[in-house]
């Protein structure tokens, strides 16, 4: 087979299809609420979709390994959970995405020009995120929320997915898709440029001011100094980004005093290493923890019974996961099957890393810059969720899969067979799955965005509460805004898997309350409480006014309940 001359001539399509699945979701920066990154993931859905119908592998064999296994165990879990359908389509998404990345990682021909469109595409991601966060910093002006997102925090870059550790891990992406390029064999351009390309990623991680990011970037530097089979060029280029990240502090620090504008990596550094907040809900799940040890609290219950748990001194936010992806398997699988699946997934990463250490001279770069793509989202989720979007997690388990196929690839005969083709219905069904679920979506949209002559809100509401992928969003609503009783009860019942807010539990102490359940309406309040926020304030203030203290009864908000509920029994 000839090798093509670049790998723009490997395969248009491919080509396209990889820049539809990995530069189009982090860019999209329109969104219609309530849900503002749905669009992203859609279009991350279909793109990969794609990817497999293209990808789909002539007759071979497929040993069965330890990522295919997690996967499957956490698909499980979150089909029988309620609520669970969304986040088992994206686990399933991401077991053919795995499968896709072991079939192109175990066929010699096709990995170094799959790599080289892979690598192409996150680096497109990376240098177009770069000019976002331009415009976010410098012209904050021109951003129009639709082309592209307005930060929310004036001197800092958050990219267009509206999270500046999500566009940091972007950027450590290109970074790591930059030093593939300039070290394939049709790299000498790409080596030319490198150092320029890693210094705008690195500037733009400073404009983004994520602690994640600057620890991303002693990463790349380490990686320099240990990893002999780059080229001399690239090592030095990789050593050298803490000092391109020091550069673009002092450049920052001195426009913002030219200029007395806000730069937001100061004041971010200055809370410090750690996030307090962060170090009390690790602190809380493992409390979860501890009372559920064996089954846990359930595949994305973790919201509800952190929110449904005493916790005086738990932070005022409203957490819906733990920001440790560890962790947030521990407590909602419990000991056995979080840490069975916790193996799986290391053990998965070790023999990637194995790949790249034992490969020949000629493929060790190739799967070594797999393996750090890997590697820097497995940082970010010790910190963060990233994995639970899935323009981030189908990219990661494609590149194990280039990891894992490469090491131990297969022929048909061996192991389990995919027939010709078999993932080409698969990657059809991912793209009709995703044009469905924005037609579903739609549905719900109506609710928080009528359009003119819509009907009422009770109609759409009964509508939207049909939809298939998004039915808590209406829920949410009629819980809502539905007068307080059985029918706002229900709703806050099935929404509440969903992340819960000062405003849901305000209507859902009221509907509990009119519903007859005052004990556990007082609950609900008690647990209010410790939020401690501004929306609840003049609501519990209520309690502190002469007139109230005086009536017999008390409003029900103002007493205590007879005891505490675990948060199964408010489900």
């Amino acid at each position: 087979m000839d090798r093509p001359t670049h790998p723009l001539h490997a395969s248009p399509a491919l080509l396209a299809a990889l820049l539809a699945a990995c530069a189009l979701p982090p860019l999209i920066a329109y969104n219609l609420t309530p849900m503002a990154t749905l669009f992203n993931q859609l279009a991350a859905l279909a793109g990969w979709g794609l990817c497999l119908y293209l990808l789909a592998p002539a007759r071979q064999g497929l040993r069965p390994n330890a990522a295919l296994l997690a996967l499957g165990l956490l698909l499980l879990a979150a089909l029988v959970a309620p609520n669970g359908l969304s986040s088992a389509a994206a686990l399933a998404a991401a077991l053919l995405v795995l499968l896709a990345g072991l079939r192109a990682g175990g066929d010699a021909r096709a990995r170094e020009p799959v790599m080289d469109l892979f690598c192409l595409a996150l680096l497109v991601a990376g240098l177009l995120s770069v000019a976002v966060a331009l415009v976010q910093v410098f012209a904050p002006g021109w951003a129009d929320g639709s082309v592209i997102a307005r930060s929310g925090v004036v001197g800092r870059a958050v990219g267009n997915m509206r999270q500046p550790n999500h566009l940091a891990s972007l950027l450590m992406w290109a970074c790591v898709a930059a030093v593939w390029l300039a070290n394939s064999r049709r790299g000498r351009p790409w080596a030319a440029a490198l150092p320029a390309l890693l210094f705008a990623l690195v500037f733009a991680v400073v404009l983004s001011a994520s602690r994640t990011g600057m620890i991303g970037v002693g990463l790349l530097a380490l990686w320099g100094l240990l990893d002999r089979k780059l080229t001399r060029l690239s090592r030095w280029a990789l050593v050298a980004t803490p000092l391109m990240l020091g550069l673009s502090w002092l450049l920052m620090s001195a426009w913002a005093a030219s200029s007395g504008q806000a730069f937001g990596a100061e004041s971010r550094l200055a809370e410090g290493a750690g996030s307090p907040s962060r170090l009390a809900i690790l602190a809380n799940a493992w409390r979860l923890l501890q009372q559920y040890p064996l089954t846990g609290v359930g595949w994305g219950e973790f919201n509800l019974a952190w929110t449904m748990t005493p916790f005086p001194a738990r932070p005022t936010a409203f957490f819906d996961h733990t920001h440790n992806l560890p962790m947030q398997l521990l407590v909602e699988l419990g000991w056995p099957l979080g840490l069975l699946v916790i193996a799986l997934l290391l053990c998965s990463v070790w023999r990637a890393f194995l790949s790249g250490l034992r490969a020949p001279d000629g493929e060790a770069p190739l799967l070594r810059c797999a393996f750090m793509i890997v590697l820097m989202i497995g940082l970010h989720s010790l910190l963060e969720y990233p994995l639970w979007y899935v323009y981030f997690l189908l990219p990661a388990v494609f590149a194990l899969g280039l990891c894992l196929g490469a090491a131990a690839p297969t022929k048909a005969g061996q192991g389990l067979t995919l027939p010709a083709g078999a993932l080409r219905p698969a990657g059809v069904l991912m793209i009709a799955g995703s044009a469905f679920a924005l037609w579903d979506y739609l549905r719900v949209v109506e609710i928080y965005m009528p359009p003119a002559q819509s009907a009422p809100l009770e109609q759409r509401i009964a509508r939207g509460q049909h939809s298939l992928f998004f039915g808590a969003q209406a829920d949410y609503a009629a819980a809502t805004s539905l007068p307080a009783g059985p029918a706002a009860l229900e709703a806050t019942r099935r929404t509440a898997h969903q992340l819960i807010d000062t405003r849901l539990m305000m209507a859902w102490a009221k509907s509990l309350h009119a519903s007859g359940d005052t004990d556990r309406a007082r609950y609900v309040v008690q647990r209010l409480r410790e939020f401690r926020n501004k929306q609840a304030e003049d609501w519990l203030a209520e309690c502190e006014e002469p007139e109230v203290r005086a009536l017999k009864p008390p409003p029900f908000q103002c007493e205590q309940p007879s005891r505490d509920y675990d948060f199964r029994e408010m489900r």
